[in-house]
């Protein structure tokens, strides 16, 4: 396949395009609703679970179950989006989150809870997302059309940043006003707003007009050899599925986890602002990014540009990971939240822009197993060497890696592109 596929994509470069849409508004808010739920539940499950079993087993458990679920079952679930009505699917996911949510507050308020009871309810929460990710973005491009998509990308990646932000807050706060177990209970209403508007939400998705070509059947695993055979020869697909799986390995979000040392090594060990702004420095870069990039129409995707911006976002992490001092970690955090935002929202449009109609929902599902499912390692690369080598260190020869594997993969597209121009 070439990358003729794009159909000669001409990017909007007005200022929140999507938002002219009225149903990308609605989705964009209920959507931010739903993330900052699946915030709260972590925040309130999280410190239930610590409460009550004090286990390192079971934390390591619900990354693993939050991850691993996408790298499993994501590009089934982009098969599902594109077999039937993606709003169905995410009802679906939201079905279970509800699920989930409800669980947690029975055994908190009979207090009842069992460590296999915590594991199913993770592992349900997982695949609440898997359900949402794919068909959430084929829902994204059914609403805007192609020269929308990549600010209906951006924004909807700015939703998700604002409800992570929100969500810690609002968690706490139900945790000291109504306590953790009613807390978690109200948290499944937060869920509603999204799962009611998808009901009769005002279009029909394209992919299921009259005259669109059927989508092949789910195969189960066929459906990842299929997916991988029918973008080979699409570089744009194959180097943009490579950078975001890459990401997503070396580094991901990982130090994350190791923020606590790295605040201590910081002389910011204590559980007061300094340390929680430092922990949600990207996340806040991410969320001016998405706006700030909106304003004013900026950085319109393309391969190149999306390559550069992940090496210099290698290079702050790099930079955060030897940082001495307070000041300029939160400051590179910051940008490399900027950043990361900028080239996976770029990739993330670049995929979905070259992406076979048919089986668009695949090639979705076959980018979230790599941009997501490969997270469930990255605690290998950056936590396992950690302690061998220090986390300092480590993350900055994951980040180092990284950015020579992006290197590699521009040298190797540029030369492509230079010869099929011969």
């Amino acid at each position: 396949m070439s990358d003729d596929s794009s159909k000669q994509y001409i990017p909007s470069g007005k200022s929140f395009a999507a938002l002219r849409h009225r149903s990308f508004r609605a989705y964009f808010l209920t959507s931010a609703l739903a993330m900052m739920a699946d915030s709260i539940e972590h925040v309130i499950s999280y410190w239930m679970m610590y409460e009550k079993f004090h286990s390192q087993a079971l934390g390591g458990f619900a990354v693993v179950s939050h991850w691993l679920p996408f790298l499993l079952f994501s590009v089934y679930s982009g098969a599902l989006a594109d077999r039937f009505d993606p709003r169905r699917i995410i009802q679906a996911g939201m079905l279970c989150f509800i699920v989930a949510s409800l669980g947690w507050g029975y055994f908190f308020v009979t207090d009842t809870l069992q460590m296999w009871h915590a594991m199913v309810l993770l592992v349900i929460h997982g695949f609440a997302g898997v359900l949402w990710g794919p068909a959430g973005q084929l829902l994204i491009h059914d609403i805007v059309g192609r020269s929308h998509l990549q600010s209906a990308v951006r924004l909807s990646a700015t939703a998700r940043m604002l409800g992570l932000l929100m969500g810690p807050a609002v968690g706490g706060g139900l945790m000291l006003v109504i306590g953790p177990a009613y807390g978690i209970l109200a948290n499944a209403l937060i869920y509603l707003p999204l799962l009611l508007w998808l009901w009769k939400a005002p279009f029909k998705p394209r992919s299921h007009e009259e005259n669109a070509t059927p989508a092949p059947a789910v195969r189960g695993f066929a459906d990842i050899v299929s997916a991988i055979r029918d973008i080979a020869g699409n570089r744009t697909i194959v180097s943009m599925t490579l950078l975001a799986g890459g990401a997503s390995l070396f580094v991901g979000n990982a130090y994350q986890a190791q923020m606590p040392e790295f605040a201590h090594d910081l002389g910011r060990g204590n559980a007061d602002i300094a340390y929680s702004m430092l922990l949600a420095a990207d996340a806040a870069g991410a969320l001016i990014a998405g706006f700030v990039l909106e304003s004013r129409g900026l950085l319109q995707a393309r391969p190149k540009a999306a390559f550069v911006l992940a090496m210099l976002w290698c290079c702050a992490i790099g930079g955060f990971a030897a940082a001495t001092t307070y000041p300029l970690a939160w400051v590179l955090l910051f940008v490399a939240g900027f950043l990361q935002l900028s080239f996976s929202a770029m990739a993330q449009t670049l995929v979905q822009i070259h992406a076979p109609e048919r089986i668009r929902g695949r090639v979705i599902g076959l980018y979230s197993m790599s941009s997501l499912g490969l997270r469930a390692f990255a605690g290998v690369t950056v936590g396992l060497m950690g302690s061998l080598v220090g986390i300092h260190w480590s993350l900055a020869l994951s980040a180092m890696a990284l950015l020579s594997i992006t290197i590699s993969l521009l040298a190797f597209t540029t030369r492509t592109v230079a010869a099929r121009k011969k």
